[in-house]
């Protein structure tokens, strides 16, 4: 069975467009970054995800590009089709160029400079080519940038509010796979006893 992919749409605003974040445990777990760019969603697969450290340059690699529809696909990729696994709606929200910079062009050019209006990340960010598929993601210095690991922090939807381990759970994936994925779903550790 083929995971049905919907015709791409128009673009909703000039200034303001969409992003999303899905967390996405496939072969490994990642993080895919998307931007509305026109009619499409750029597409980047983060490895570590993002980072509110300015000092953390996250290597970013370039995918396929997306259907815009594609960004409210929360659930299972069936095993055996390209990136089968559960994907959860980690983060969402618009985005605005900085410099009001032409999106396109500057994903051409190979450097896109933005502010992200999401419910988990905020502020200014860098995209930025370092090779033919390589780009890093660049936390800006503002307000919002920190030193919290964002990804340990807050594991969940930002539409369900589930870990991965639940998703899997709810629509019948891989819960194991899933929740190696979610450090939040893995059972803690005790610390061994000492003796007296």
């Amino acid at each position: 069975m083929r995971t049905p992919e919907p015709a791409p749409r128009r673009a909703r605003s000039a200034t303001r467009r969409s992003f999303v974040i899905q967390k996405h445990r496939a072969t490994a777990l990642h993080y895919d970054f998307r931007l509305e760019i026109g009619d499409a969603m750029p597409s980047w697969a983060v490895p570590k995800g993002p980072s509110f450290d300015p000092s953390q340059k996250r290597l970013a690699m370039e995918v396929e590009d997306h259907p815009l529809e594609y960004a409210g696909f929360e659930g299972i990729i069936p095993a055996g089709e390209y990136g089968g696994g559960t994907v959860m709606i980690w983060d969402e929200g618009t985005y605005e160029m900085l410099d009001d910079a032409d999106p396109a062009a500057a994903h051409r050019k190979g450097e896109l400079r933005f502010v992200l209006h999401g419910k988990k990340l905020k502020g200014r960010w860098t995209l930025v080519r370092t090779g033919e598929r390589k780009w890093l993601l660049i936390k800006g210095r503002d307000a919002d940038a920190n030193t919290t690991d964002i990804t340990e922090t807050h594991p969940r939807s930002v539409r369900t509010k589930r870990l991965l381990a639940e998703i899997a759970r709810d629509e019948g994936g891989d819960v194991e796979r899933a929740a190696s994925g979610d450090p939040a779903a893995r059972p803690r550790r005790s610390a061994p006893a000492t003796r007296t």
